[in-house]
């Protein structure tokens, strides 16, 4: 019993801890998606070119973080004409490269480990680009398109389908300020606070778990510590091997990352292991049932060698630089509640988020929240839209 109040305690700091961080971002991603209608997204995403993998980059950067999401609008997209390529990046930025997960990062690993990824991720999908650009033929793609259009479920197709953008004229600010667009910010936070909350809590007991059930000892061997050549070079080759057979993705995987960093993995496996989300067994598992088999193992194969080609390139850079932090003075946050400036904010954003999600409820929010396992959008594609019409209608009503 006291094995099992520690491990809690320890997944209930992290959750104090991150939990502000979590609001703020989840806010701003909710007013970014609330005024960009994901028709615009399509438009822009049509080919492979550079400027197009940028703008894909940047729409991912401030969508959802949520990798199950991610990895259902990006089929979405590609179905609707987006490039593959730009699809992939798209999802790659939007579970990497979002405001929430730097965030938490700095608060719980130090800003090093911020400033990693978000240099990582960019070369991560640079170097994904070329691989595919050198051995994606036109037959497995074609492959994959016509598997794509079979429509088979994979996971969170409802909320992928779902365009809760707020439309009308006018300026940006002046659409977000609407009682509409008070209206599209509420229903997008709770909705892609519903999509990561499960991979959340499995995250931080795992995390938990680990933190206070296995030895330093254990992973200072398998990481090989006391080698530092030896564990800089096994790092990112088996960082994503620990995410795959971890189950644990989006910002879920932080918290577990703080062990594997204190346990001894290097600074690059590190990395290597929080961009590893997109390969979880379950999400290859989803690739197989969206693109067929084959596109499967191509996919883990050119994502895995770009996370583990990426986390020797910041190992390599962040080390030369002297930005790798020392690790003796990481910590897993295990002190409980106490008065400080967390708790300021975290009371702050609280606040901010019951407002939320009593807009949410109050402008018919929660049937939409049953439709987030729904069919995928081409079964059910104005049904996301027509529900954001219809929260409009009824609050307009009210």
């Amino acid at each position: 019993m006291h094995a099992i109040m520690h491990a809690l305690a320890i997944t209930a700091s992290m959750t104090w801890v991150i939990t502000w961080a979590l609001i703020l971002g989840f806010t701003l991603a909710a007013i970014v998606q609330a005024v960009v209608p994901k028709s615009v997204i399509v438009r822009l995403l049509g080919d492979d070119r550079p400027r197009t993998l940028a703008v894909a980059t940047a729409f991912g950067a401030a969508s959802s973080s949520c990798s199950y999401a991610a990895v259902a609008l990006a089929r979405s997209l590609f179905r609707k004409g987006a490039g593959f390529t730009a699809a992939i990046a798209f999802e790659i930025a939007s579970t990497n490269l979002v405001i929430e997960l730097g965030v938490i990062l700095a608060l719980l690993m130090g800003w090093q480990f911020t400033a990693a990824e978000f240099t990582g991720g960019p070369i991560m999908i640079v170097i994904v680009a070329v691989l595919f650009r050198l051995f994606l033929t036109s037959r497995l793609l074609g492959e994959a398109r016509t598997q794509a259009d079979r429509g088979i479920a994979g996971s969170m197709e409802g909320h992928a389908a779902m365009d809760m953008s707020v439309g009308g004229s006018g300026s940006i600010t002046r659409r977000l300020l609407s009682r509409d667009g008070f209206t599209g910010v509420s229903h997008v936070f709770v909705m892609e606070w519903a999509a990561i909350l499960r991979d959340l809590v499995i995250g931080l007991l795992v995390a938990g778990a680990i933190a206070a059930w296995v030895p330093d000892s254990f992973w200072q061997g398998f990481f090989f510590a006391g080698h530092p050549l030896a564990a800089k070079l096994w790092g990112p080759l088996i960082g994503p091997v620990v995410a795959i057979i971890s189950f644990v993705c989006s910002i879920g995987n932080v918290p577990l990352a703080v062990v594997l960093w204190k346990g001894g993995i290097s600074f690059g496996g590190v990395i290597a292991f929080i961009f590893a989300d997109l390969i979880i067994a379950p999400i290859l598992n989803i690739y197989r049932k969206y693109y067929g088999a084959r596109m499967a193992a191509f996919l883990l194969g050119t994502l895995f060698a770009a996370m583990a080609a990426a986390g020797y390139v910041i190992e390599l850079v962040f080390g030369g630089l002297g930005l790798v932090p020392d690790r003796s003075a990481a910590h897993i946050p295990d002190q409980g509640v106490s008065l400080n400036y967390t708790t300021w904010l975290n009371i702050v954003f609280l606040l901010l988020a019951a407002v939320l999600v009593v807009r949410f409820v109050r402008t018919g929010g929660i049937p939409m929240l049953r439709m987030m396992n729904g069919a995928p959008d081409d079964d059910h594609a104005g049904h996301g839209e027509h529900a954001g019409h219809d929260h409009r209608a009824h609050h307009q009503a009210t």
